[in-house]
């Protein structure tokens, strides 16, 4: 070998180690700022079926004020209060008389 190839061998051997070094300090965070929430705002988007849906199709009217609060009002009301049956532990037993699970059992003619 030649002394000069042993010379750039030298300094190719020092320089690229340096080069890996200061590889590492290098910061990437202004490439993945500009990009943040892109795949978000992707998806978002991916989900909706027609953007302007809302200037498209107008609103129908719904239900006035007065029985939107009386209709809020009695449901409320329902669940502070609910019914209570007189057992708790008798569940539709002798409320029909066609059969079924609240229905009595015929008697035996054996006398079993």
């Amino acid at each position: 070998m030649t002394n000069h190839t042993i010379s750039f061998s030298r300094w190719a051997g020092l320089l690229l180690p340096a080069c890996l070094a200061l590889n590492g300090c290098m910061s990437t965070t202004p490439d993945f700022d500009r990009h943040f929430g892109e795949s978000v705002r992707s998806y978002t988007e991916a989900q909706i079926i027609d953007p302007d849906a809302a200037s498209k199709n107008p609103s129908t009217a719904g239900v006035d004020g007065k029985a939107a609060v009386a209709a809020m009002s009695n449901y409320n009301a329902s669940l502070k209060a609910p019914t209570t049956s007189a057992n708790a532990f008798v569940i539709g037993v002798g409320r029909s008389t066609a059969g079924g699970a609240g229905a009595a059992m015929p008697s035996s003619t054996n006398g079993e």
